[in-house]
């Protein structure tokens, strides 16, 4: 497995707290993971990493101005976008597809950040949702780790706790997944 540096970014959220000021310092690191996680996508996809990079932005910018609290903030943000950009964008294709045959999903066949088909992530923002209200913190750290591919130290710096505390928190996300989502109807 590839081995990163943790994300840093070099601005202080008070000087670039903002949506507008915050993307230039960060584009490189959000193009270069969204990169990474649409080259491992089956060819033919109509979603390019760029697209989906600035997908994200447009919904981070819309409406007020955000301020983030620091860069870790705006990265869980940009996550979270990615995650509906991609969710949104598999219904799309799912709906062309409606009917039966589902077959359930064992956790043990997803990758981090790899290609994923339509119905598995359906049906995975189906128990990442129900994981959210459960535990925030695991479910924030799928989304970090599955949607945005972030690393165990990454995942770890952006929400602020170790990595052995990642470690933990992603066995039990994974195990709880694995049981929510091979459970029959």
């Amino acid at each position: 497995m590839e081995q990163r540096s943790a994300v840093s970014v070099p601005v202080s959220p008070a000087r670039a707290s903002g949506t507008a000021e915050l993307l230039p310092v960060v584009y490189e690191e959000l193009r270069r993971l969204a990169g990474q996680m649409m080259a491992r996508k089956p060819p033919g996809q109509t979603l390019q990493a760029t697209a989906l990079v600035h997908e994200a932005f447009l919904r981070l910018s819309r409406g007020q101005s955000q301020q983030w609290q620091c860069p870790g903030h705006f990265y869980s943000a940009a996550a979270e976008a990615m995650r509906r950009i991609l969710v949104e964008q598999a219904r799309r294709k799912g709906s062309l597809r409606r009917g039966g045959g589902q077959q359930p999903l064992r956790l043990e066949d997803v990758q981090l950040a790899t290609e994923t088909p339509a119905d598995h992530l359906l049906a995975i923002d189906e128990a990442l949702t129900k994981l959210a209200g459960e535990d925030p913190v695991k479910a924030e750290l799928v989304k970090l780790r599955f949607f945005a591919g972030l690393t165990v130290a990454e995942a770890g710096q952006m929400l602020g706790i170790s990595e052995r505390s990642v470690k933990r928190h992603w066995a039990y996300a994974r195990a709880w997944l694995y049981q929510e989502l091979t459970e029959p109807d």
